[in-house]
């Protein structure tokens, strides 16, 4: 360790001019910081998507490379997927949407922690400035009376101090660079929660009006068929019918209550969750939801895009990406701990034995010092240190290569989902069309005498399954749009950290 110290110099003004010029140059971002400088990696993806048919007006197939949005302009990234649930043309759905992004807890407690990156940042670009202080204090000294013919005597001093760690080797820097990682990541860790968010609230709201259609099934096919048990009882009493006929047909009506029940609790469930979803408590969604009575639909096409535009519209590929890229900061930061560090201080201020003459320019006290320190020996701990970051970096690096890929499969598969859901609910139009006219056609055939009781039970058993299955696949045919959407990244087109 070297210090060196300058009292009552009489340049000192020149001395903290040059220790001034000497810390802003260590501040400047353009001196050379220890560790590797960081590179977004590259990545060659598919020209399109494999799951993408005809219909889904893909743009021409380029060969293309991706960097995830810490290269890319975000105030200038694709827009055609903003705003994407107003494509379902249900007003309800928006208020939802609309009332959770301001109401949710999750979005609130992802706001809080970007708060927090934003103050560990400011925290870090702290290291660029000096610390400066001051004080004021009074002493009162008692001495022998042989030794002084002022035996008590009072100090009055006032002044300021500042010390100053110099940013040789890029410790500071590299610890503002990985900050600044951090905050990018925060930043899209929140949109990356609004995006699930606004998935889940629609994607709980297509259930619940899902099973609301169900529900509307049932009780028009249990109203049909308590109609067709009451003929057959009167049949039976005109004795055209046996009391077998009559049995089957309260049976036939009876399973028909009974799957009514599971119904209720599924559209409760839904309603409970978006009510959460939103900041709310259970039931208060209640009569809102029963008030609206649009429905959801999908649209005829879906703009995907190529993978390499609409990837980069993913928040949490920008939250693995720049995790990465502040974890090879930190790195730096590690090595720049094992070099020599230069701390610089200085204190000016006034001393005086009376409380008038404190101020004066004889009471002036300066001093300026440098200190020069090395870690020589700590056994191996601040190069473990650096072993440790490198092997988090990596870790970070992997995970950030898992996500592309499981971005990859995921749009992939909801495209495949939605496209295979289309074709599921022409098929399942048709078969319920063809229910609905074998139960009309039996029962009409009954009635006359041209059929037989057993015929009219089974139309009917196939009606209500029919025109089940077409209400759950039009739902899913929304769910998987929902499942795409935010498998493309859910419409994420700007990067605006002021939303909160």
């Amino acid at each position: 360790m070297n210090t060196t110290s300058f009292s009552r110099a009489p340049n000192w003004r020149l001395s903290l001019v040059v220790l001034l010029a000497v810390g802003s140059l260590s501040a400047c971002s353009g001196l050379p910081s220890v560790g590797p400088d960081y590179q977004v990696p590259g990545w060659a993806m598919p020209s399109r998507w494999l799951a993408t048919k005809a219909g889904d007006s893909p743009p021409p197939a380029t060969d293309s490379t991706i960097s995830t949005a810490s290269t890319v302009n975000r105030k200038n990234s694709p827009k055609s997927q903003s705003d994407w649930w107003r494509q379902l043309g249900d007003p309800a759905l928006d208020e939802l949407i609309a009332t959770a992004q301001s109401g949710s807890l999750d979005l609130k407690a992802a706001q809080a922690r970007l708060r927090q990156a934003r103050a560990s940042r400011a925290q870090a670009v702290s290291g660029y400035f000096p610390q400066v202080s001051a004080s004021t204090g009074v002493s009162r000294t008692k001495n022998a009376t042989a030794v002084n013919a002022l035996p008590t005597r009072t100090l009055y001093d006032a002044g300021f101090d500042a010390s100053w760690e110099l940013d040789l080797f890029g410790g500071t820097r590299r610890a503002v660079e990985a900050a600044s990682a951090d905050l990018a990541a925060s930043e899209a860790s929140l949109e990356n929660v609004r995006v699930s968010l606004v998935a889940e609230v629609a994607q709980n709201y297509v259930e619940f009006r899902a099973y609301q259609s169900r529900l509307a099934i049932a009780r028009a096919n249990l109203a049909s068929q308590s109609e067709t048990a009451q003929i057959t009882e009167w049949r039976e009493q005109a004795g055209l019918a046996s009391s077998a006929d009559v049995e089957q047909a309260r049976t036939n009506r009876e399973q028909t209550r009974a799957s009514m029940p599971d119904l209720e609790v599924g559209l409760a469930a839904a309603e409970n969750r978006l009510a959460t979803l939103l900041g709310r408590q259970p039931g208060a969604l209640h009569e809102q939801l029963l008030a609206s009575q649009a429905r959801p639909v999908a649209p005829p096409t879906v703009a995907t895009g190529i993978p390499a535009d609409v990837l980069t519209q993913r928040p949490d590929l920008i939250v693995a990406e720049r995790t990465l890229a502040a974890e090879t900061a930190r790195i730096g930061q590690r090595q720049a701990a094992r070099f020599p560090s230069l701390s610089l201080g200085g204190s000016f201020g006034w001393q005086a034995y009376s409380l008038g003459a404190l101020g004066g320019s004889d009471s002036l006290v300066r001093a300026l010092s440098g200190t020069l320190a090395a870690t020589l020996f700590d056994g191996g701990k601040l190069r473990s240190a650096v072993d440790l970051q490198t092997a988090v970096q990596e870790a970070a690096l992997a995970d950030y290569e898992s996500a592309v890929l499981t971005a990859l499969e995921e749009v992939e598969n909801a495209l495949t989902a939605h496209a295979q859901a289309r074709d599921r609910v022409v098929a399942r139009e048709a078969a319920a069309v063809s229910a609905r006219n074998a139960a009309t056609l039996s029962r009409q055939m009954y009635e006359a005498g041209l059929a037989d009781f057993q015929k009219v039970l089974e139309t009917q058993r196939t009606q209500l399954t029919a025109e089940d299955s077409l209400a759950t696949a039009q739902s899913a045919v929304l769910t998987t749009l929902i499942q795409l959407y935010k498998a493309l990244g859910g419409g994420w087109s700007a990067y605006e950290s002021d939303r909160t």
